[in-house]
């Protein structure tokens, strides 16, 4: 492999036999290195190909301003993400989390706090990767000697539920964020109870409605469905039929999106079978009693 750019002693963008380019991360791996010099292929840690829509003028902007423990950090971050959340992320990740760190070392030693108005929601409905966020945290303190604001777990946390969707930005993961945790108060207040958080029903409730989420904030919408199935889930569930209406409101109010009956059927079915099951649970306790 030859160079073709040193970025800094660890990242360098280099050539392979065929002509394609990649970005090679390694400690020391561009030290005293220029162009046309040739790769110590043991010293290779990370090796990916930008995505196309990653200007190849930014990855080295940024990368210009990290230091090398910096970027090491960033590296050790990522592989704990990849292995704990069984995923290969895309190049896209290695700017915005690494952008993200290098500005928030500054503020904090500016004492600038800046909090994460999600925290709350992340940590709830993202809690493998606030997990891996938290660990994070405990990585930078180690490693580079400066405690990150404890917020800074669920902004870390949301570049890894962005990494995870392909074409995704931070807004638009902050959009589906916020979405979630609407749909689920209204749900919530509608029927006056709290969700068992701990059932499985609930886990894939939860999962469709962050699908469904992500659908509204990318204007997605599904095919139409059996318009007796429509009819029958109506009459066979009419409350959770009129919370999906109370939902169809809201995502129509707020973003413009028209609910299809496909969607009105498969969610009017998971919140009936979510809180059928909150209220067997309510029930055994008071036989129990």
């Amino acid at each position: 492999m030859e160079i073709k750019q040193v970025f800094n002693n660890n990242v360098v963008l280099t050539t392979n036999d065929d002509a394609n380019e990649f970005v090679v991360m390694g400690r020391g791996i561009g030290f005293q290195k220029a162009k046309g010099d040739s790769i110590d292929l043991a010293l290779i840690e990370k090796k990916f190909i930008l995505s196309e829509n990653v200007s190849k003028s930014i990855f080295p902007d940024i990368y210009h301003q990290l230091s090398d423990d910096e970027i090491d950090v960033v590296i050790e971050i990522i592989d704990l993400a990849e292995e704990m959340l069984g995923i290969e992320f895309q190049s896209n990740i290695y700017i915005a989390l690494a952008d993200h760190i290098h500005y928030a070392l500054d503020r904090t030693q500016q004492l600038i706090p800046l909090t994460n108005p999600l925290n709350y929601e992340v940590k709830k409905y993202y809690p493998k990767e606030y997990k891996v966020g938290k660990i994070a945290l405990k990585i930078i303190e180690d490693r580079l000697n400066i405690s990150l604001y404890k917020d800074e777990a669920s902004s870390i946390a949301l570049h890894f539920v962005t990494g995870q969707k392909e074409g995704y930005l931070i807004g638009q993961t902050i959009k589906v964020t916020e979405i979630v945790h609407n749909i689920l108060n209204i749900i919530r207040v509608y029927y006056g109870e709290n969700f068992d958080e701990e059932s499985i029903s609930y886990a894939r409730f939860l999962t469709h409605i962050q699908y469904f989420a992500h659908r509204v904030v990318f204007g997605d919408h599904q095919g139409e469905t059996d318009s007796f199935l429509y009819e029958q889930i109506q009459t066979s569930y009419p409350k959770a039929f009129e919370c999906v209406n109370r939902i169809k409101h809201f995502v129509k109010a707020t973003h413009n999106f028209e609910m299809g009956e496909d969607e009105q059927v498969y969610l009017t079915i998971h919140i009936e079978r979510v809180m059928s099951e909150k209220y067997k649970e309510k029930d055994g306790r008071k036989d129990g009693e």
